[in-house]
């Protein structure tokens, strides 16, 4: 088995088991069977992740191969000013996120046992131009790299698992915030801002306000 077809089958692994074990039927087979677990779920998710993914990103820059195509002249200064300002946006984000929630440290410190999200639908500065930011910081974060094999590989992986990953995220954000959500998808692009469909503060604020409001029905 070639190199490249290994790092191939470890991303479509990670990609499968990450989405199996992020699946709202899944944690409620959880949830029913062993409810004590449910307050590390969300820890234990993440730590299994960030474990799981650090051999094929290692695989991704150590196998061998001469870039298919390398930035260079005033192309490798815009390629490397793309990835340094995704880097920042990513970082200038953490702060809109309930990070606390994200990493599931609250629901480990509360003792919290209920499958569904606690934290209600928050439309931030960047989620109004796209619904999936981090995933959108990411494709330029990949797609400004030079392009050995391995990495274009992982380039073109990762692109279908944040296209289709994205799609099976939202229909749990649906199952939470409802029609809402469904509003909110229907008004912003997933990945690629587009100038024309974008909302508001004025309009985030009033979707924020309606799915609350339909949560406390």
């Amino acid at each position: 088995m070639s190199e490249l077809a290994v790092l191939g089958a470890w991303w479509l692994g990670y990609f499968a088991l990450h989405s199996v074990l992020a699946a709202l039927p899944v944690k409620r087979q959880v949830a029913r069977r062993w409810p004590g677990l449910m307050p590390y779920y969300r820890i234990g998710f993440n730590v299994l992740a960030v474990l799981l993914v650090l051999p094929p990103l290692y695989l991704s820059f150590a196998l061998p191969g001469a870039p298919l195509w390398a930035w260079s002249g005033p192309w490798a200064w815009l390629a490397n000013g793309l990835a340094v300002a995704a880097l920042g946006v990513f970082a200038y984000s953490l702060r809109l996120y309930d990070t606390r929630e994200f990493l599931g440290l609250r629901q480990w410190r509360e003792r919290e046992r209920r499958v569904e999200d606690q934290e209600r639908l928050r439309i931030s500065p960047l989620h109004r131009h796209v619904r999936h930011p981090w995933y959108s910081l990411g494709l330029v974060l990949i797609w400004t790299r030079d392009m050995p094999p391995p990495f274009l590989l992982t380039a073109l992986l990762a692109t279908a698992y944040f296209v289709l990953g994205s799609a099976l995220e939202e229909r749990k954000l649906i199952a939470y915030y409802g029609d809402a959500y469904r509003d909110y998808r229907r008004r912003v692009p997933a990945l690629v801002p587009l100038p024309w469909r974008r909302l508001s503060a004025v309009d985030a604020a009033a979707l924020e306000a309606r799915s609350a409001a339909g949560r406390h029905v």
